[in-house]
């Protein structure tokens, strides 16, 4: 039977509600900052009130700027933006008309997977003779290594591509020179100060900084250089096939959907339902998606995880073949096999999950301020899903370890915003014999007799986090919203702002003063509300709900608005991030170096600093100190009010 925390843990009911601190955005071609306290007036844009308050603190002050995200500009022709484009480009249309034999090499996630089966799916269909090279997560290690190199070249290879990986591999790449193997560079981790060599390197640090292709990932710059290809010998089935592919990887790499990326995925996600890959189609059937209009939710939580698993627990090339395979009865098997990989992901997750809240409760004591845990038979390709669900649970960074051998243990670690993973490790550098990442999340490898001193020093590195952030997870509502206003057209127009992901989330909103009707603890450990506002009632999901008591009678909820579907019915539903009684102060507002606290009052606000000052704004309040306008405009824009 699967177990859920009973720890002391911060449940959704006790995290504090803070406003989220606005963006500044440049509106071009001005280039001028109207600063965070100029209202937007779009008379061109209609959107509900709601909505626009939340584009406003998201720094989208103007009505070019939403007009940008509405509809974004077409992609520039990438050769002004890739100076290495057409020399690629030229190379891989001589392989294609010589059909010459060519590597493609990938990594085991979902981005290198799906970038892999782009250019080799692409790269068939006009000639050469491509086959995927990924190195196995368990033996290889990440990216291309030496040792495949020389294969590859003693098997007659004399070009390689390599996708969402390559810019750290200089010891292959040297190889590859020294054996007069050429290599075109494709990936989106950082540059080293000295660059490897190469025939060619496509690389978003490479474009200049205002470039729309900045945020790609490795799937995004396969899709460049494959649609630039394709475009020089006119194959538009090779474009097709390479943006279908762009949509899966982007989304499930969690690129920021900004630049090129949202305009692509815009153009991408309507058609993906009719997609022509045999593959995919047989994907989204067992994943149940009937409907030809997928949007970026249906692929980032029902087919990104079925390729994912692959990655972590089997072969990835069966995903390449599921991607290029033109056969419907051979899609279909394959993809059965990833979905029985998905189930078996699922079932080690849900293990690894129970054993480490054992680890916690058997400790006795309150939750540490970086959470460690190593058991060597955990398996390393899910240790990284099951540190995220802790760490959401916990509010605390959470370190997995898995046994490496050799007297090894390799980790996955995953922290809150604000804790910096990277930076972390490289203060623990000295007791590592690697480690990489980025804030979010990262990975080291340590040896077993070392892991009692890295804990200390992580302790002390997240106790003094701890103690400047103050709480860990906060709940970040953007915009007030009543249960009058959420119906079938404000549903529509929520959509209008799809697709959500990173850079571009799906808002947070919130609604105070709810009756709780009915509460009921599902099985799953889900938490399912049925509420009333005015004599209104919605239905509300609490997932893995952490909380033990029943909740009050009132309470202000805080939530992303879902459309449930359900044996042919259609419902909206409220996704809970946080619950709290009814009746709390607002939102906390820090600005700069400052905290207030906001309400409503009236048809106005109330907003008090620290030392207990209040000011009371009426909505059409006229302030003639800049920052006070500032403040009470950005307390009006998540409390509901316009300005």
């Amino acid at each position: 039977m699967r177990r859920y925390l009973t720890l002391p843990l911060p449940f959704l009911d006790t995290q504090p509600w803070v406003l989220p601190p606005p963006l500044v955005r440049r509106d071009p071609p001005t280039g001028v900052d109207p600063g965070p306290g100029v209202s937007l007036d779009c008379p061109a844009v209609d959107l509900p009130e709601e909505l626009l308050a939340v584009l406003r603190r998201r720094g989208h002050l103007s009505e070019s700027s939403l007009s940008s995200l509405l509809d974004p500009p077409s992609a520039p022709d990438p050769h002004h933006h890739f100076p290495d484009l057409a020399r690629a480009v030229e190379r891989l249309e001589r392989a294609c008309r010589s059909g010459e034999s060519l590597a493609v090499c990938g990594d085991y996630d979902a981005d290198g997977m799906t970038s892999t089966a782009l250019l080799v799916g692409v790269l068939q269909r006009l000639g050469a003779r491509p086959r995927a090279a990924i190195p196995s997560r368990a033996n290889d290690g990440y990216g291309l290594n030496a040792g495949m190199v020389e294969a590859l070249a003693a098997d007659g290879v004399g070009l390689i591509i390599t996708v969402d990986n390559g810019v750290a591999a200089r010891e292959a790449l040297e190889r590859a020179a020294a054996l007069a193997v050429d290599v075109i560079l494709t990936d989106h981790h950082t540059l080293p100060a000295e660059r490897p060599p190469h025939l060619a390197l496509l690389h978003p640090a490479v474009t200049p900084l205002d470039s729309p292709y900045r945020g790609l990932a490795g799937v995004g710059l396969a899709h460049v250089l494959a649609s630039a290809l394709c475009r020089r010998v006119g194959r538009q089935d090779g474009e097709a096939i390479a943006l279908d592919l762009f949509c899966i990887g982007t989304i499930a790499d969690m690129a920021p959907l900004v630049g090129v990326n949202r305009r692509w995925l815009l153009d991408g996600l309507p058609r993906l339902g009719r997609t022509r890959l045999q593959g995919l189609r047989a994907l989204q059937r067992l994943a149940g998606l009937e409907d030809p209009q997928l949007n970026a939710e249906a692929v980032g939580f029902q087919i990104a995880p079925r390729i994912n698993a692959v990655g972590r627990l089997g072969d990835p090339l069966l995903v390449v073949d599921l991607l290029t395979t033109d056969e419907p009865e051979r899609a279909l098997e394959l993809a059965r096999q990833c979905d029985g990989l998905n189930r078996q992901r699922r079932e080690l997750c849900s293990a690894i999950e129970a054993e480490a809240v054992a680890l916690l409760e058997a400790d006795g004591r309150a939750t540490p301020p970086f959470v460690l845990l190593a058991q060597t038979h955990w398996h390393h390709g899910v240790i990284g899903i099951v540190a995220a669900r802790l760490m959401e649970r916990c509010g605390r960074p959470v370190a997995l370890l898995a046994d490496e051998g050799n007297g090894r243990l390799r980790a996955s670690v995953r922290a809150p915003r604000g804790f910096a993973v990277d930076q972390a490790l490289q203060a623990c550098a000295d007791l590592l014999l690697r480690h990489g990442g980025h804030p979010a999340a990262g990975g080291f490898t340590v040896l077993a007799e070392r892991v009692g001193e890295l804990q200390e020093r992580l302790q002390e590195l997240a106790q003094a986090w701890l103690d400047g952030a103050g709480q860990a997870m906060t709940v970040e509502p953007e915009a007030l919203l009543r249960f009058e206003r959420i119906d079938r057209e404000f549903w529509e127009q929520l959509r209008r702002l799809e697709p959500f992901g990173i850079g571009h989330p799906a808002p947070v909103f919130w609604s105070s003063g709810c009756q709780v009707l009915e509460q009921r603890l599902l099985r799953g450990g889900h938490l399912q509300l049925q509420l009333e506002q005015n004599g209104l009632q919605r239905r509300a999901m609490a997932w893995r709900w952490q909380g033990g008591a029943e909740l009050p009678a009132q309470v202000d909820v805080a939530y992303r608005l879902r459309m449930d579907r359900w044996q042919g019915e259609e419902r909206l539903q409220l996704e809970l991030v946080g619950v709290r009684p009814a009746g709390c102060a607002g939102l906390v507002l820090r600005r700069r170096d400052r905290t207030y606290w906001c309400s409503r009052h009236a048809d106005g606000l109330i907003i008090r600093n620290a030392a207990g000052e209040e000011v009371r704004s009426g909505l059409h309040d006229e302030h003639s100190h800049p920052y006070l306008r500032a403040l009470v405009q950005e307390a009006a824009m998540a409390l509901g009010l316009t300005a």
